[in-house]
């Protein structure tokens, strides 16, 4: 379908832009784009009421999101000049919400006068079938619900530029040219999910996530592996869709899936509507931040090109793939919104569609190569705090697709293998220096693939977007309402990018920073104080954590106690013998290696495993003993905190540290006349049975888990140590140190020895 009537309805008249009048619905009223042209009905167009379409969520209803919206931002400048009073009655007046999504479309009001459809996703990469149900689902569902209604208003329909898609030249401002039918891709899109879905749970996909799974997290128990194995099905699902996206959206001709199904949501729009009724089409470019309205600098979050400033800024991009002399079309929101709503007060006849390019490329291009430029002079001048210094600003060479991505994969392959032997060194200080390290540097990769795949298209981009229509839109503007027009040949792009919109996305980067906490991890620094409290516990792994041991080394001290340097010597060797087969149970499964190995106290006397301990045994385990960790437990008692010392061992072999402990939780091992068998009672308290016990634990004993503490030392405490709201890696395994960094949990390295009988006493 093709209709250049556009220019000539754009054309019909010079009569200055008026005012909107009468009920406007608005879609996508809670975005970015959203928000602003609720502001502005607001301030600039006080004969309109406003009816925002918003979904419910869970606890907050759809009147509550609206009412809510009126504390942003964007809203501040307003609030202030008439008073937070009388700017909230205004609100209550004029705005309400009718609850329902493009999914579900409510019936609509018959007294319609304008509806600005803004709504869609915002990503460009999203599965297929997500795409097509938002942007192609929603515009039919809106235009479907708007022919029930009865009512004829006039639509502002808000597209993108880029629905061109792949070629080069001007792209005119009338419908789009091409072949693609809009229901037939989307009822191939809704196929995809069940055709993946139903392949993702063939036994050959599942057997592989499992063994990626079973290597991964093995050690946390069999409930995480099987959580890990879903979590990468539902990945693997969601990457097939995204590259069914991609695949399709180019070979129809656009660029990725979102661009697709922009075009073909215009398409269903003239086709519903625009055969009928009134429909304006609003293309822009890329939207940025406010330029003047409602004041400098103002977004709402990253925007397209945001991510990328800030990678830049933070020296994460060494090089990028971008044309130099191609064109970045980027618009500031205020232009977006002023052009929708003189679009909407100024409608077309029925069923002769026009189309808007709001963009700068063809009256007030911006080079890529200067806005590089921009950028490069700005962080320079003014480095994002944790850089180093300027001399991380990367300078670019645009050395073309092909190298980039070879520079990309040569750096995927090698965080890849230095993390595979970062897991095989035994840790430290160093070794988790060297987990932050690679963890920035595979941020870094991840980041540069990302965007690489993204903008490249953008970037590199010989697509001009004709803005005639949109020109002649702009000489309607009162000369009165400067602040109202569109004018992009008024816009100092170096005066933008440097002091409007690069400090604003700046700003917002530190502001998101803080409210993640920063890196809360340590090396042995302070720990974290504690409050007063009577209702939390604090739960302390014994082996690697209290004290620097395993249930090998507790072996030996006890059979050292009972028969001297010569019976644990023979042990040792017996031991060495079956260490391979002790090292695969522990890969395995912690309590399957628990098990099999503790069956080496078969045949002892229990009373004689008793009087080792109170020997020699317990002057070994204090001798392994952190004083700091003694000392942190001693300040959870003072704090009224319940402290708990959990071991997936037998007690006995614990019991020389009890007494400083209001608990000690361990298993015991089944005795035959007095005799050990070797058997454990119950199985053994480790991974995820150690993180059952603690749920249990804590509802039984009324405490607060989000308030508690725990302390431990390897990936297989990750179960556990994730239920409370405190925990702390204490020398921790690479695999654990590498969580505790990906998750900002404290690290601590615990000085060992320096522990004495005397000081069991003083608790």
């Amino acid at each position: 379908m093709t209709n250049s009537a556009g220019a000539a309805t754009g054309a019909e008249t010079s009569e200055p832009v008026g005012r909107l009048s009468g009920h406007v619905l608005v879609t996508g009223g809670t975005g970015f784009v959203g928000q602003a042209v609720l502001e502005r009905l607001l301030v600039s167009h006080p004969d309109t009421r406003i009816s925002l379409l918003v979904r419910g969520k869970t606890g907050q209803s759809a009147e509550d999101r609206v009412r809510k919206l009126l504390s942003k931002p964007v809203f501040k400048p307003w609030r202030e000049s008439v008073g937070r009073d009388e700017a909230a009655r205004v609100f209550a007046e004029r705005v309400s919400a009718i609850e329902g999504s493009l999914d579900e479309v409510p019936a609509l009001p018959g007294d319609l006068d304008v509806v600005i459809h803004s709504a869609s996703t915002v990503s460009f990469d999203p599965p297929i079938d997500e795409a097509f149900a938002t942007n192609v689902g929603g515009a039919s569902g809106i235009y479907g619900a708007l022919r029930a209604s009865g009512a004829d208003p006039h639509v502002v329909h808000v597209s993108t530029c880029y629905v061109g898609g792949v070629r080069k030249g001007v792209l005119p401002e009338a419908s789009l040219d091409h072949d693609a039918d809009w229901r037939v891709e989307s009822t191939a899109a809704a196929a995809a999910r069940q055709r993946v879905e139903l392949r993702s749970r063939e036994p050959g996909v599942l057997r592989g996530l499992m063994l990626r799974a079973r290597a991964e997290h093995g050690k946390e128990g069999p409930r995480a592996v099987a959580q890990a194995a879903e979590a990468a099905r539902i990945d693997w699902v969601k990457r097939r869709l995204v590259t069914a996206g991609r695949a399709r959206a180019q070979s129809l001709g656009w660029t990725d899936v979102y661009t697709l199904t922009k075009a073909l949501a215009e398409r269903a729009a003239e086709e519903l509507w625009g055969t009928e009724h009134r429909l304006s089409v609003v293309r822009p470019s890329v939207i940025e931040s406010a330029l003047e309205h409602p004041f400098p600098g103002w977004i709402d979050g990253f925007k397209v090109a945001d991510p990328l400033i800030i990678a830049f800024g933070r020296g994460q991009l060494p090089d990028f793939p971008g044309v130099p002399d191609s064109v970045l079309d980027i618009i500031p929101v205020d232009f977006v919104v002023n052009a929708i709503l003189a679009a909407a007060a100024t409608p077309p006849e029925p069923a002769s569609p026009r189309y808007l390019h709001i963009a700068s490329g063809a009256s007030n291009p911006l080079p890529f190569h200067e806005m590089y430029r921009n950028v490069h002079e700005y962080f320079t001048a003014n480095p994002i705090p944790d850089t180093p210094g300027a001399e991380r600003v990367p300078t670019w060479q645009f050395p073309g697709d092909r190298r980039v991505e070879r520079a990309i994969r040569r750096a995927e392959t090698l965080v890849g293998a230095a993390n595979t032997a970062l897991d095989r060194l035994p840790s430290s200080p160093r070794t988790r220096e060297w987990q932050r390290t690679m963890g920035r540097r595979e941020r870094d990769v991840g980041n540069l693939r990302q965007l690489s795949d993204l903008y490249r298209a953008y970037v590199g981009t010989e697509l001009i977007f004709d803005d005639r229509n949109t020109r002649a839109l702009q000489g309607r503007i009162p000369s009165d309402r400067p602040t109202e027009g569109f004018d992009v040949t008024r816009i100092d792009w170096r005066d933008f990018m440097q002091r409007v919109h690069v400090p604003a996305i700046t700003q917002l980067m530190r502001v998101f920073s803080r409210g993640r906490g920063g890196d809360r991890s340590t090396s042995g620094g302070a720990p974290k104080p504690l409050e007063q409290r009577t209702d939390v516990v604090a739960v302390f792994d014994l082996e690697g954590t209290v004290v620097e041991s395993n249930i090998v080394q507790q072996r030996l001290w006890v059979l050292r106690a009972q028969g001297g340097e010569a019976a644990a010597a023979a042990e040792a060797g017996s031991i060495l013998t079956r260490l391979p087969a002790y090292l695969a149970a522990e890969r395995r499964d912690r309590g399957e290696f628990l098990r099999s190995f503790l069956r080496r106290y078969a045949g002892m006397p229990a009373a004689k495993l008793r009087a080792a301990v109170r020997g020699g045994y317990t002057d070994a385990l204090l001798a392994h003993t952190s004083g700091d960790a003694l000392r942190r437990v001693r300040e959870h008692r003072a704090a009224g905190h319940r402290t708990v010392l959990v071991t997936g061992s037998i007690g006995v072999l614990a019991e020389p540290l009890a007494e400083l402990f209001d608990e000690v939780v361990a298993g015991t091992m089944h005795e035959e006349d007095g005799t050990l068998t070797g058997f454990l009672g119950a199985p053994p308290l480790v991974d995820e049975a150690r993180g059952a016990w603690l749920a249990q634990y804590a509802e039984r004993g009324g405490y607060d888990l989000a308030g508690s503490y725990a302390y431990g030392d390897s990936v297989a405490d990750l179960p556990w140590m994730s239920l409370v709201g405190n925990p702390t890696a204490v020398s921790p395994d690479a695999r654990l140190a590498r969580a505790a960094l990906k998750r900002r949990w404290p690290i601590v390295d615990w000085h060992r020895g320096g522990v004495s009988r005397s000081d069991l006493s003083t608790s």
